[in-house]
């Protein structure tokens, strides 16, 4: 069982940046694949980035591409997600995700339905 806790969020101009940090409980951290993901009022939750924990291999959507970066510390049990040059459009609760078995591949990193624990949510709000 893994517990996350989301933090980092907040309301900031266009063109800002945030980190949010995912802190989790349990001593198997090292070992969970870990994503970001966001949902905007009225919209599906989509995916924002990867990270695996077998090699550190990261993976993004292409709107977030050259301006958000994925990391961890597994010593701290955290993921982070940096977030420059933020765009309205970024608006939304950002979410981060655990996946306790992803295979060798991880074909489906960018599925919600591929996580196995979620925490509560962290919401960022950037205006123009």
């Amino acid at each position: 069982q893994v517990q996350l806790v989301e933090s980092g969020g907040g309301l900031v101009q266009a063109g800002a940046s945030l980190r949010l940090s995912c802190a989790a409980s349990g001593r198997t951290f090292s070992t969970y694949d870990m994503g970001w993901f966001r949902q905007a009022p009225g919209k599906e939750r989509e995916f924002v980035a990867a990270i695996r924990s077998s090699d550190g291999r990261t993976y993004y959507t292409d709107s977030v591409k050259g301006r958000f970066t994925i990391s961890r510390d597994n010593a701290k049990n955290t993921v982070y997600l940096q977030m420059n040059n933020l765009k309205p459009e970024d608006t939304a609760v950002y979410y981060c995700a655990a996946d306790r078995d992803s295979g060798i591949y991880w074909v489906n990193f960018a599925s919600r339905y591929e996580y196995d624990y979620w925490g509560q949510g962290t919401q960022v709000t950037v205006s123009s």
